[in-house]
């Protein structure tokens, strides 16, 4: 079976690894992300999500509502 799955990159100011443990049961509450990350030694504290069907503006929105920045960045 064959899946559809997108990589969406943004830019946040998740910094800390407690950061982490607010922001997880966020991304495992939506079926839709497979897999996410956070380069916590990045400048732009990058945010890697693997999702098959969510779009931009759920994620700033759902990162904005944890009380943290979030934009998607551009190639």
């Amino acid at each position: 079976m064959e899946t559809n799955t997108t990589v969406l990159v943004f830019k946040t100011n998740i910094s800390h690894k407690k950061d982490l443990k607010l922001i997880e049961p966020l991304f495992r509450s939506v079926k839709e992300i497979s897999a996410w990350s956070v380069d916590l030694e990045d400048h732009d504290k990058v945010l890697r999500l693997e999702s098959s069907r969510i779009d931009i503006e759920t994620i700033v929105k759902m990162i904005n509502e944890a009380g943290f920045f979030c934009e998607e960045l551009m190639d």
